[in-house]
């Protein structure tokens, strides 16, 4: 328990800018909404010019883009980038900041396994982001509510939003199993980066080509498409698995590496 304290007090500072950077990303374009709504016609004519392999890469869909639910679904195109990097930074540092500031060896003489260990470096992150995300919910529902001018689905709302959790669950595992193999980087960000904005620059590619299946299997940001949640209020189960496969097996693989590795001790 002192242990999972510990990293939920090294994460608040982050924590709390993420949630703030997010939510004040989406509450600007919110203010947009007005005026777009108004004008919705010519909004809708003027992106009808764009090629339709940019309105899919963008995730802008002309039967919806000027309802409340469909502009959101172009924000969180967005959105669910910087979510995305929230989740594969602390992935990347779970296990590898003791290496990083030498003080894995002082940890690992403690009376506690090293599963326990994992373990509360596993649970302070996710608290980590369940708070940040429902603070981002509470504050974009807020917005939502005061742009509307019409009533719109709730339940569809939430489960877009749903998503930021799930693709941040995505990406930490990855990196928690990351950094178990490579506990001595110097610097997370540019791996971080790398990873997520490869990830989501060939997602956007595929989906601006018609999305293929099977190719969608490896590409997450494409497991959780706002279009189709809009249009059925629910998940595609296929994707919904395999992102739930992803999870349990690179957590599962951080564990097993984490616990069998040789730590060298501080110089």
């Amino acid at each position: 328990m002192n242990i999972y304290l510990h990293e939920l007090r090294t994460l608040r500072k982050s924590t709390v800018l993420w949630a703030v950077c997010l939510s004040a990303i989406a509450g600007l374009f919110f203010l947009l909404y007005p005026g777009l709504e108004s004008d919705a016609k010519d909004f809708t004519k003027l992106l009808a010019n764009y090629p339709p392999q940019i309105r899919a890469m963008l995730g802008i869909n002309l039967n919806f883009i000027t309802s409340i639910l469909g502009f959101y679904s172009f924000i969180f195109t967005f959105i669910i980038l910087g979510a995305a990097i929230q989740g594969m930074n602390l992935g990347l540092a779970s296990l590898s900041r003791e290496m990083r500031m030498r003080t894995a060896d002082f940890l690992l003489v403690k009376p506690v396994s090293r599963r326990t260990i994992v373990t509360a470096k596993l649970l302070a992150p996710l608290t980590s982001l369940v708070i940040a995300d429902a603070f981002y919910y509470v504050v974009v529902l807020i917005f939502a509510e005061a742009a509307s001018t019409g009533s719109y689905d709730g339940k569809t709302f939430f489960l877009i939003n749903l998503t930021i959790l799930f693709i941040q669950l995505i990406f930490f595992a990855i990196g928690m199993a990351i950094s178990a193999f490579y506990s001595k980087m110097k610097t997370i960000l540019p791996l971080s980066l790398g990873i997520v904005i490869g990830l989501y620059m060939i997602g956007a590619l595929v989906k601006s080509g018609g999305n293929n299946d099977a190719v969608r299997y490896l590409l997450p940001f494409n497991y959780f498409q706002t279009a189709y949640i809009i249009e059925h209020t629910a998940y595609e189960g296929p994707y919904l698995i395999a992102a739930v496969v992803i999870v349990a097996v690179a957590i599962a693989t951080g564990y097993i590496v984490y616990t069998r590795k040789d730590i060298d001790a501080a110089a």
